[in-house]
């Protein structure tokens, strides 16, 4: 019998290549030769420039809104890409979905709509993925659409080193609502922190409106906790009701900064302290200035990456002694 050597091949779509390369850095590897094209009518060529046949070939995506194009431009490219993988006889195909878009349609909320994030799961799933990496999705549940393996990660970790970091005390970490809960207690337990939830209502699509908070802030260091900032609206509504009830400062923390529409506006002018992202979707320089803070997911995803390629543990990366 052939003895076979496995072989990792990692390339990027263009929704978001700085965290691709940044993960490629941290591996030691260089992003594998990729042909990415859009024809002058909109439709998306890709191929690659090298054999894949037999090699683990890891595709690093954000599903979002970028310089590239859509976040529909970005899920294309991805199923291409993957579809183009496994006809040059790749041996696995992992998707590293950084940001996975249409997520917040993860349940029909009214009669005849669609639950989107299942069709995007789907999608995935029969383009030739056999395996999908995301970190922080809208819902944990999501995982469960899929019927391939899901590793999901979370940022958590990063936002309790980047606090941790600056001495806070006396600090409480808010979650935005309910379903947020869960994640906020979390982050609480790592940052050894209080605990407090809001209650929060989507009178509109993109629209959110903060009712109360259950739990004691005042005069207490907060952090907002959410897994995205679109619009801003929930974050600036949050900030309003937190000083109203005494906060000392407030904190925001958010895996995705996706800032649409007037956001990056909204959180400058909100009575806060920093607003604290990830690069898990393209932040323009732009916006990262005045209280923006962007953390880096890149060591995280390198992690998985690896773990992944050598068939090895996912949950052992958060222990704190693990080494890349």
């Amino acid at each position: 019998m052939v003895g076979m050597t496995k072989s990792l091949r990692i390339y990027s779509g263009r929704a978001n290549p700085q965290l691709a390369e940044r993960i490629v850095k941290l591996m030691g590897c260089e992003l594998g030769n990729i042909k990415l094209t859009t024809f002058d009518n909109g439709e998306i060529y890709a191929r690659y420039l090298e054999s894949v046949r037999g090699c683990d070939v890891f595709i690093i995506q954000s599903v979002i809104g970028s310089d590239f194009g859509s976040p529909n431009d970005s899920l294309m490219e991805l199923l291409i890409m993957a579809d183009a993988a496994k006809r040059a006889s790749a041996r696995t195909v992992t998707a590293v979905v950084t940001h996975y878009g249409y997520s917040r349609q993860d349940k029909k909320s009214a009669s005849r709509e669609p639950i989107t994030a299942k069709l995007v799961a789907n999608l995935l799933t029969v383009s030739g993925i056999d395996r999908t990496i995301a970190i922080d999705l809208h819902q944990g549940q999501i995982q469960g659409f899929f019927d391939t393996p899901v590793n999901h990660l979370t940022a958590l970790p990063i936002f309790a080193d980047y606090f941790n970091a600056k001495g806070l005390e006396n600090v409480c970490i808010v979650s935005p609502d309910v379903g947020r809960a869960k994640a906020a207690k979390k982050l609480a337990d790592l940052l050894d922190a209080d605990l407090a939830i809001m209650y929060k209502t989507r009178p509109a699509h993109n629209v959110a409106e903060i009712g109360d908070v259950i739990g004691d802030v005042k005069g207490k260091t907060c952090i907002l906790n959410d897994d995205m900032i679109d619009t801003a609206g929930t974050i600036s509504s949050g900030v309003s009701v937190l000083k109203s009830k005494g906060a000392a400062k407030i904190y925001v923390c958010a895996t995705h900064g996706i800032f649409s529409g007037s956001a990056f506006e909204r959180l400058q002018a909100a009575d806060l302290e920093e607003v604290v992202i990830c690069d898990t979707a393209p932040v323009p320089e732009k916006y990262q200035v005045g209280k923006i803070r962007v953390v880096s997911v890149a060591p995280l995803l390198a992690r998985a990456v690896a773990n992944v390629f050598n068939e090895a543990s996912i949950s052992e990366i958060f222990d704190p002694d693990f080494q890349l």
